[in-house]
């Protein structure tokens, strides 16, 4: 039998009761979009976060977006963002009509690296989008005096973790303004799209809730050209049934991983580095190996599912050709890319098939 990259069968099962019931409840009330779910979701997650703001958007991508949007970064602007991320966070600074300005990450942590972000500064730069890679935050307050002396916002890219926390405090309140998603194989996951905002900045708050409504606060009286993104009622009703269990199934991965740290030391694959002072909710556990392909083979033969996040960094991505990048351009990231595989992780492995797969790992490094 195959063992999933991730089982997203067995945490709907564990709270099928749970998530049937918040589906009647929304189906029997007749409000399908910004009804009482959402409110209550909002309030929840802001808690949960520990911030004053939270607002429910249709999904992570547009999340930051319409941070970017409420700061009034855009036309000639630029953001600077990692070289090593998925392509979304680009994007975001794209839609926002701003220049993305990369930053080649920490070899170590695979989170962009705060050494280097001076040098990326210009008099155009107005904001840093941080993102807390795999669910392992990024060393935020050197980041935040950077921002300070500079007076730049920080947006934390945030879609990867949830309930991480670095020096204690929790992710999404650690800069400006934070974007999550809740796709559905996030460690906070919908039963479809869906996103959130969360921030202590009351204005940015009210800013962003009126743009991601058509730019109305009012129906029909639009204050802005605004979009359509709204986390809708049914999402938000299954989203305050897995928050209440979030906790549970982040501590359920960290023991998945460090029962992989245990096994896989000696193997010859490169293991992630977590830092003393971040508790990461390991959204992914990513190995980097010197013969990727042949680990590859060696675990679909085992009949183990693996994902490579991510074959292509975003500069070297057709979609970005624009911005005149090239291979070796950003040695770092290409490096990683090159490199990196994601074994199977999940508050619903077993423990067993951590032990099959990191024999098959290991077996396979010795080749």
């Amino acid at each position: 039998m195959t063992i999933p990259f991730l089982d997203l069968k067995a945490p709907h099962l564990e709270l099928r009761d749970e998530l049937l019931e918040a589906f009647n409840k929304v189906l029997d009330s007749g409000r399908f979009i910004l009804g009482d779910e959402v409110r209550k979701f909002e309030r929840e997650f802001s808690e949960y976060c520990d911030v004053e703001n939270a607002i429910g958007v249709g999904n992570g991508l547009d999340a930051l977006h319409l941070i970017l949007r409420g700061f009034d970064i855009g036309e000639g602007d630029e953001v600077i963002v990692p070289s090593n991320t998925f392509i979304a966070t680009w994007l975001a600074v794209s839609y926002a009509g701003a220049n993305p300005v990369p930053v080649e990450p920490d070899p170590k942590t695979f989170n962009i690296d705060p050494n280097l972000i001076e040098a990326a500064i210009s008099d155009r730069t107005k904001a840093i989008i941080v993102v807390h890679l795999y669910g392992q935050p990024a060393e935020m307050d050197v980041i935040n005096c950077i921002a300070q002396k500079y007076d730049l916002k920080v947006i934390e890219d945030a879609a990867q973790a949830h309930g991480a926390t670095y020096k204690g405090r929790k992710v999404g309140s650690l800069g400006d303004a934070a974007g999550f998603s809740f796709y559905p194989g996030k460690n906070l996951g919908a039963l479809g799209d869906g996103g959130a905002i969360t921030t202590n900045d009351a204005a940015l708050a009210e800013k962003v809730r009126v743009l991601s409504n058509y730019g109305s606060q009012v129906k029909y009286k639009n204050l802005f050209k605004g979009f359509n993104s709204r986390l809708d009622e049914l999402q938000a009703a299954f989203l305050r049934k897995k928050l209440s269990v979030i906790d549970e199934w982040n501590n359920r991965r960290r023991y998945v991983a460090s029962v992989y740290q245990e096994k896989l030391v000696g193997s010859g694959l490169v293991l992630p580095h977590a830092p003393d002072w971040t508790s990461p909710v390991w959204h992914l556990y990513v190995v980097r190996s010197r013969n990727r392909e042949a680990l590859i083979e060696a675990l679909s033969s085992a009949m183990i599912d693996v994902v490579i996040h991510y074959p292509v960094p975003p500069h070297l991505q057709a979609a970005y050709e624009d911005l005149g990048f090239s291979e070796g351009d950003f040695p770092i990231s290409e490096r990683i890319h090159k490199s990196v595989l994601s074994l199977p992780i999940g508050p619903h492995l077993g423990i067993s098939e951590v032990g099959y797969i990191s024999t098959i790992c290991a077996q396979a490094a010795s080749y």
